[in-house]
């Protein structure tokens, strides 16, 4: 991972008085990007079926070390002269991951070249002001620099908001896995609550309270076993 002192230059876009910065992401900062991450995918990933970030902190903390990938993390300074993250944006020039199912062929049969954008995130509190439309700028900006000839991303399908903000910005779908499911009348493992009789009382007999419930018939049939044939003694052979 790039050291934060090759950050980008002074890159800023003013927004009603507001100044966004961006820079590359140091290791300090990772907590606070987990748990700013966490806030942001908080709504998105109660309605998908996949994570719309990483599944665990572990791995978000793994993707710090890993070679090819661009951490950005975008600001303002906010009232306590401290900085607030505002944004975040993470992107690969080559598919990454042992459990990534995109097919890398896919893209060199038609001489695309890639710039994989795996996270896009905006602040809910400061969303609608156009920093979505920087970082998408940034990362453009750099996917251009590094000889790339596309991005490429993936949007859950009923995340609506994010896939009118790809497609007003000449997105197109390219390809899509579908999850499908088919429900199935099944029969419960478990048995259904049953009400027993009121206990007897001690007079009378407790072998009368099985013999109130009708038992199922049992019938028992006896097996004949084949009778072996005697040995024939020596004498009688002779």
């Amino acid at each position: 991972m790039t050291d934060e002192s090759e950050s980008f230059e002074s890159t800023s876009a003013a927004i009603e008085d507001l100044v966004v910065k961006v820079r590359r992401l140091h290791r300090r900062d990772l907590n606070r990007v987990w748990e700013f991450l966490k806030r942001v995918f908080r709504d998105v990933n109660r309605e998908t079926v996949e994570y719309q970030r990483p599944r665990t902190k572990q791995r978000f903390l793994d993707v710090y070390e890993q070679p090819g990938i661009e951490q950005l993390l975008f600001e303002v300074e906010g009232q306590s002269q401290k900085s607030d993250i505002v944004g975040y944006a993470e992107c690969a020039f080559q598919i990454s991951g042992a459990d990534n199912w995109m097919n890398e062929r896919y893209f060199s049969r038609r001489e695309m070249r890639p710039m994989f954008v795996e996270e896009l995130a905006v602040s809910p509190d400061y969303q609608g002001r156009g920093i979505g439309s920087f970082i998408l700028e940034q990362l453009e900006h750099l996917a251009r620099v590094r000889g790339c000839t596309h991005l490429v991303l993936e949007v859950a399908e009923n995340n609506k908001r994010a896939l009118q903000f790809y497609r007003a910005r000449h997105f197109q779908r390219l390809d899509a896995a579908i999850f499908l499911a088919k429900k199935l009348s099944a029969e419960s493992e478990l048995l259904p609550a049953r009400t027993l009789p009121a206990k007897k009382s001690a007079d009378e007999d407790p072998a009368a309270l099985d013999a109130e419930v009708p038992a199922q018939e049992v019938l028992i049939v006896p097996v004949e076993r084949p009778r072996k044939k005697p040995k024939k003694s020596k004498k009688t052979r002779e």
